[in-house]
C-alpha cells in the first residue's frame, strides 16, 4: 500500500506527530521518566522547522556535493584557456582518440572511476561516523540563532521586538532566494521564447538555424561534427574574441516575462 497509494507529506507529518506524542506519553510514565523534548529530538520530529544553523549546514553540504563538479568545470576552463599547454595538448589527443574510437568512451570512464576510488582510498575514514559539530555549524553558532532554534512553535515565547528582528532577517534571506528563483525562471522563459513567436525575429532566426543544422547534420558525419565542435570549444585563446560569442548574446537578448511582473 505504501507504494501503490503513497501518503502525502502532510499526512506523514501528522502521523509522525501522533507517533511522537504516543511514545512521549508512554515514556513519561516510565522509571526514570523521559521528557517529551528527548523523544522529539530522537525522532527528529521538528526537522521541518526553520533553523539558521541547519540552513547554513545544508548549504555547506550542498556545496561539498557539487564541489567535484565545480572543480571539473574550473579544470576544463583552464584547459580551454591553455594555462598548461602540456595538459591541454594531452586532452586534445585523448579527445581525438575517443572521437575516433567511441567504443572506448565507457571503458575509459569506468577506468577513471576506478582510479579515483583508488586515489581516495588513502583518504578513507579511519573512525566510525559521529556527531560532527563543525559540519552542524554548532561550534560557532550565535546565541540568538540558538535561541531561535529552540523557541516554541507556532507561538513564540520571545519578545515581539526579537520576533520582528528574526522576521526581517528571514525576509532578507528569502529575497536572495527569490532573486535566484527569478533568474532561473527567466532563463527557462528565454528557452521557451525560441519557439513561442514572442519575438518574431528571434524565432525566425532560430528556425532558419534549425533548418540549416538539419541539413548540415545530415550531410556531415556525426564524428566529424563532434570533433569540430570539441576543437572549437577548446581552441587556443589566440583564436578567441574578447566579446562573448554571438549565440550567447542572442540568448541573452531573448524576451522573458520579468518585465510583465508587478
Amino acid at each position: 500500500m505504501h507504494y501503490a497509494r503513497p501518503l502525502k507529506v502532510v499526512h506523514q507529518e501528522i502521523l509522525r506527530q501522533h507517533a511522537v506524542n504516543l511514545v512521549a506519553a508512554r515514556l513519561s510514565r516510565a522509571e526514570p521518566p523521559l521528557r517529551k523534548e528527548v523523544v522529539e529530538y530522537i525522532s527528529d520530529s521538528n526537522s521541518h522547522l526553520w533553523s539558521m544553523r541547519k540552513s547554513r549546514a545544508n548549504l555547506f553540504r550542498l556545496s561539498s556535493v557539487f564541489s567535484g563538479l565545480l572543480g571539473t568545470g574550473e579544470w576544463f576552463q583552464d584547459i580551454c584557456r591553455w594555462k598548461k599547454p602540456v595538459a591541454s595538448t594531452a586532452i586534445h589527443v585523448i579527445y581525438l582518440v575517443l572521437v575516433c574510437s567511441p567504443e572506448m568512451i565507457l571503458p575509459v570512464m569506468s577506468l577513471c572511476l576506478f582510479m579515483l576510488g583508488v586515489w581516495n582510498y588513502r583518504l578513507r575514514p579511519r573512525q566510525p561516523p559521529h556527531m560532527d559539530t563543525r559540519l552542524s555549524f554548532a561550534d560557532n553558532i550565535h546565541p540568538e540563532e540558538l535561541n531561535e532554534e529552540f523557541d516554541t512553535f507556532p507561538v513564540s515565547s520571545q519578545d515581539p521586538g526579537i520576533v520582528k528582528m528574526r522576521y526581517e532577517r528571514l525576509r532578507s534571506i528569502a529575497s536572495r532566494a527569490q532573486t535566484v528563483v527569478g533568474d532561473i525562471a527567466g532563463q527557462g522563459e528565454r528557452v521557451q521564447a525560441l519557439l513561442s513567436w514572442r519575438d518574431p525575429r528571434a524565432t525566425s532566426i532560430f528556425m532558419v538555424l534549425c533548418l540549416v543544422s538539419t541539413v548540415v547534420l545530415y550531410v556531415v558525419p556525426f564524428k566529424v561534427f563532434v570533433l569540430l565542435a570539441g576543437l572549437y570549444i577548446m581552441r587556443h585563446p589566440r583564436f578567441r574574441g574578447k566579446t562573448p560569442p554571438g549565440l550567447i548574446n542572442f540568448f541573452r537578448r531573448l524576451p522573458a516575462k520579468t518585465d510583465c511582473m508587478l
